[in-house]
């Protein structure tokens, strides 16, 4: 079943975005003018096709399910000697290079306006999102050398204001792929707000692939250890423990996190301790004496105390809405901020600053629609909106055969007042090709070597 979701929902997001995409230069030639022979979702054979309106476009589905593209009337590929004047007219090359600019640039610009319109409509429904208050925070870390603390709330990062993990997390990345150290405003319960300066400059590239905060010493603000399900016969149910009781102690000891109720327990095997529970907003006192369970060590010598309970924590979350112009200037900001990023790692990658790992293929971006599509769909249409600005921006890189090349021949027109010359253009859409198969292989090495670690 987990399988079958994957798939669904790789084919729902990547078969949505590539039909925008290529609808936004479908519409965009037929506003300029331009006969547009074939619409085909998938690359290489067509399977299957029908025809329709004044023109006769065939709208079809290819076999090789990664990209599509639209076909136009254009005299680079096919043989129109036969054709009237009046068709002539209607001819892909025979635009000014303005109107061919606009067809060629209107795909990406319909994945950047996919990714508005979601972000928009997710921030105008409100987003559940871990909030920015930070969790304990350990000692010989950069945070807590830059004063940072536990129950802290981060408000801005340099002078942009953060409300959500998710948000702290972008801002501190920005900042370590600018080298610069993160001027950091939090709130204080007892202190109101505070500054501090984190060295996020200090960061490498191996950092940038794993738990950037993690690595500085932030961790999310969560509830108390929080009883997830209760298994019937054991310690727990006889206790009287319920599900969603929440842990404070354990005789007297103060505790925070699942960890360390694990460990308590552990080392109580049939020993009586007491609880101090947090139930629907009441304080509650309760005995348990774990079951002795045979546990780790050599025959299973050692032995443990149980109480046949799931513990979880729940972060910390809050709820963000905004009204439509508002939502609409974040989504914007967001997608432009995402695009910048996107270059910058990319310009990284190519002077070597971060991993070439980083760059994922068609099974990574599966896996990832699967996780998003379970977890819910808000989760899903952030994914798809962020797929949408990968897409968009991957196309318009200056590579032959990607419309960034073709945009690129077209600003060369527009200062050199001519076309470029067809024999330049042969060889550079091979050597685009060449380039462009290489990532692929890339790409898809990383998505294996994932896989199998």
């Amino acid at each position: 079943m987990t399988l079958i979701t994957t798939l669904l929902a790789f084919i729902v997001a990547l078969g949505s975005l590539i039909t925008l995409h290529e609808l936004g230069h479908y519409v965009v030639a037929r506003w300029c003018g331009v006969k547009v022979l074939r619409f085909s979702i998938g690359m290489g054979k067509v399977v299957y096709s029908r025809k329709f309106g004044k023109d006769q476009t065939e709208w079809a589905i290819s076999a090789l399910p990664l990209g599509g593209y639209v076909s136009m009337l254009d005299s680079r590929t096919q043989d129109l000697s036969d054709l009237p004047e009046s068709e002539l007219r209607r001819e892909f090359t025979r635009q000014s290079v303005w109107r061919r600019i606009a067809i060629v640039a209107a795909g990406p610009l319909a994945n950047f306006l996919v990714a508005i319109v979601l972000y928009a409509s997710l921030f105008m429904h409100g987003i559940e999102e871990p909030s920015s208050k930070l969790g304990p925070v350990a000692e010989q870390t950069p945070a807590h050398a830059a004063g940072l603390r536990s129950g802290d709330t981060v408000e801005a990062v340099n002078g942009k204001a953060v409300a959500s993990w998710s948000e702290l997390r972008w801002e501190l990345i920005q900042s370590t792929l600018d080298k610069q150290a993160a001027r950091i405003e939090v709130r204080r319960p007892d202190r109101g707000l505070q500054e501090a300066t984190l060295p996020t400059a200090t960061l490498t590239q191996t950092d940038l692939e794993g738990d950037v905060l993690g690595k500085l010493g932030l961790t999310l603000a969560r509830s108390a250890p929080t009883l997830m399900e209760i298994m019937p016969g054991g310690a727990a149910a006889r206790a009287g423990l319920q599900k969603n009781d929440q842990i404070l102690a354990i005789d007297e000891q103060p505790v925070h996190d699942v960890a360390l109720v694990i460990a308590t327990l552990s080392e109580a095997p049939g020993r009586t301790l007491q609880l101090r529970l947090l139930r629907q907003g009441q304080d509650l006192s309760l005995p348990i004496t774990p079951d002795a369970v045979p546990g780790a060590g050599v025959n299973g010598a050692v032995t443990v105390g149980k109480i046949q309970a799931k513990l979880g924590q729940v972060p910390d979350m809050i709820s963000v809405a905004s009204g439509p112009f508002s939502a609409v200037l974040k989504a914007s900001s967001k997608v432009w901020d995402t695009s910048v990023m996107s270059l910058k790692m990319l310009g990284k990658m190519i002077t070597g600053q971060v991993s070439l790992k980083n760059v994922t293929g068609p099974i990574t971006i599966a896996d990832y629609a699967g996780q998003t599509a379970r977890i819910g769909l808000v989760s899903y249409l952030s994914f798809i909106a962020f797929i949408s600005i990968s897409l968009g921006v991957m196309n318009l890189l200056p590579i032959p055969v990607l419309d960034g090349g073709h945009l690129l021949y077209y600003s060369l027109e527009v200062l050199t007042g001519r076309p470029l010359p067809e024999r330049v253009g042969e060889i550079a859409q091979r050597l685009g090709m060449g380039l462009l198969l290489t990532l692929m292989v890339l790409a898809v090495f990383n998505d294996v070597l994932r896989l199998l670690n």
